[in-house]
């Protein structure tokens, strides 16, 4: 399958779609509606762009010194996320995945879910960060993609923050088309049910994926029939992130599974006791033990307990002590790269 081909399938379906109901004009110049639909940054993984979020940026734009500078800062801080944090949990998830079945415990895969719940993150939003801040060179201002989702206290809150452009994309192209929740309760069910297969499917043709969006529709379909009640009214609000870690969690054994055997046989070793002769520690090595501190601090652990955190990723404003620091990570991306061999993003292949 061609690279990427369904976030440049989905751009395309959305210039159409504008261009059908009104929302914007006909593009006439063919170079811009080419720029439109093949701007490299965040062709292969995303962020999906909506042709009205950009159609005035792409006749129209301004490159300042100031643009650069942040784009480059964003730059550096996806390419960290990806070749510093995503890469090292990668390595130990696979090392533990590809062992054979049998020779797996509950402890060592219960740690590589873990590792894969921090890879996908750090994997995905390195990639947008990226993006965001390459077009950001050019003179483009593209949408945030991800606002710390795993903080969420609800899968309503973590699909508002995972994925916002694919979220979005949806919502407008597809679930309210089919009339949103203006039809009334059993068709808001059927209308997430729908959006959320399709969701499914659009990450692969496979059970695995299919499963992974109805199982994530569910708890949505199941927050608006009950659960929503019951996670407002508890006072003790760390357990609605449990909650809410556990479910995004069990979807990502879907999601990394090789197939739905696979999947159901790591479902049996994480509920049911087994021990074997294979240790952690032979895969989670002192490198992956840091990474995995800083990973847990900076998925939005610290940005909660200390909010002014969360925005200086996106300040423009540059300090020299932050200088300092982004030389540093480029440095060690750099020799990461080096010695390193290829890990190419998780959402390449969709």
């Amino acid at each position: 399958m061609s690279i990427g081909i369904s976030f440049y399938t989905f751009q395309a379906l959305s210039y159409v779609v504008d261009v059908y109901r009104g929302v914007t004009s006909c593009q006439r110049n063919i170079f811009n509606l080419a720029l439109y639909i093949s701007f490299f940054p965040q062709l292969i993984a995303g962020p999906i762009v909506k042709y009205h979020d950009i159609s005035s940026q792409i006749v129209s734009r301004k490159e300042n010194i100031v643009d650069i500078s942040y784009g480059i800062k964003r730059f550096i801080y996806g390419l960290s996320k990806k070749v510093i944090l995503a890469n090292m949990f990668a390595l130990s998830c696979d090392e533990i995945l590809k062992q054979d079945i049998s020779d797996l415990g509950t402890l060592l895969v219960w740690v590589a879910v873990l590792l894969y719940t921090l890879q996908i993150y750090f994997d995905f939003s390195g990639y947008s960060d990226m993006a965001i801040g390459l077009g950001r060179m050019f003179g483009f201002k593209f949408l945030e993609n991800f606002n710390y989702p795993y903080i969420s206290r609800s899968i309503q809150e973590f699909w508002h923050r995972w994925h916002i452009s694919l979220s979005t994309w949806f919502k407008e192209y597809l679930y309210i088309p089919l009339g949103g929740n203006r039809r009334g309760r059993l068709f808001t069910y059927l209308n997430l049910f729908i959006v959320f297969f399709v969701t499914g499917l659009w990450h692969g043709a496979s059970f695995n994926f299919i499963l992974w969006g109805l199982w994530n529709g569910l708890f949505l379909i199941l927050e608006r029939v009950f659960l929503s009640k019951v996670l407002d009214k508890n006072r003790f609000k760390f357990i609605n992130h449990i909650y809410v870690i556990f479910v995004f969690m069990m979807g990502w054994v879907l999601f990394r599974a090789n197939d739905l055997n696979h999947a159901i046989e790591l479902y049996k070793l994480m509920f049911s006791y087994k021990k074997t002769f294979l240790t952690v520690r032979y895969f989670f090595h002192p490198q992956t033990q840091l990474c995995f501190i800083f990973g847990i601090i900076f998925s939005g652990l610290i940005q909660n307990l200390f909010p002014k955190i969360k925005y200086i990723i996106y300040s423009k404003n540059i300090s020299f002590f932050e200088l300092i620091i982004l030389f540093i990570l480029l440095f060690v991306c750099i020799v990461f790269l080096v010695n390193d061999t290829y890990n190419p993003f998780i959402y390449f292949r969709f």
